[in-house]
């Protein structure tokens, strides 16, 4: 059938159709499948998406995705929501902790070969919303669960966009209410409150963007892992990138691998040395100072 597909989309040729599966399987051998050469162009990665915040558990699967992927030349993608699962800012720890790793989170993906994929509201740091008034609920999970289970509702919330009450821009003023209420809570995130604090989540993802699309090392090729402290992830992408990350409870020291382009958080240090916060990733310029 996929086979069928890919000729029909290949038919219409130029190179901008692409056919990504949705594939709940048991783990990146399986999801292969689906992206042979005549098959399907893409596949979401959700081995990556459930890997717990873990150096260890990353690093497992960044290498089972990378190792897969080229067995049957398809390009390893990387996805950290969707619309059935909890927003990664809630599965990554509670309130500021939560915020912090999927900062960080957001930053690694973006540095990896091949394709990233973003679910609505992450680029601002949205969390999952856990107390929904069951009145509202909407995913059919509710209902045929006799009432025990609240669903996926919880990360499908409009988007907040501008203005300072719910439901914060999503629709004409005066039309209908949206399908979930937004909570009153997200005025700070807001697409306008964002916009201009080069602090926000928003910049971050707008600046680490304008990056892997201008780097030469980004987007497509290969990395090289290097050697870091316990808790840490550390590779090069060549010509002239590296990214470093810290998973652990502490801060780390490592050397310098070059200029800093762009962190997940604060960055101190000096003198060639560079000071990794917890739960934060940082680009770098290789080869300057």
């Amino acid at each position: 059938m996929y086979r069928e597909w890919r000729v029909l989309l290949d038919r219409y040729g130029g190179g901008d159709r692409v056919a990504v599966a949705e594939a709940w399987v048991p783990g990146p051998e399986r999801l292969a499948r689906y992206v042979r050469h005549d098959e399907l162009h893409q596949a979401f990665n959700f081995h990556f998406l459930t890997a717990d915040f873990d150096a260890l558990a990353w690093g497992r699967a960044i290498e089972d995705s990378l190792r897969v992927a080229g067995l049957v030349g398809a390009p390893p993608t990387w996805v950290l929501s969707n619309h059935d699962v909890r927003r990664h800012r809630t599965r990554y720890g509670p309130g500021a902790d939560g915020l912090r790793r999927a900062r960080a989170a957001a930053l690694l993906t973006l540095a990896l070969p091949g394709s990233a994929y973003l679910y609505q509201g992450e680029e601002l740091g949205l969390p999952e919303v856990e107390d929904l008034p069951t009145d509202v609920l909407a995913d059919p999970v509710w209902e045929r669960s006799g009432h025990t289970e609240r669903g996926r509702d919880g990360c499908r919330v409009p988007l907040p966009w501008i203005g300072s009450a719910p439901p914060f821009g999503f629709g004409p003023p005066g039309g209908a209410p949206p399908w979930l209420p937004v909570p009153a809570g997200w005025a700070e995130l807001t697409v306008e409150a964002q916009w201009a604090d080069p602090a926000s989540t928003l910049s971050l993802y707008r600046k680490a963007l304008e990056i892997r699309r201008a780097h030469p090392a980004l987007g497509d090729g290969t990395l090289s892992w290097g050697e870091g402290p316990r808790d840490t992830l550390f590779f090069r992408r060549e010509p002239g990138f590296a990214c470093t990350a810290n998973f652990g409870a502490t801060p780390v020291e490592l050397p310098a691998p070059g200029r800093p382009l762009l962190a997940s958080g604060p960055l101190p240090g000096d003198g060639g040395k560079a000071i990794l916060p917890p739960d934060t990733v940082a680009w770098w310029s290789t080869g300057e100072r």
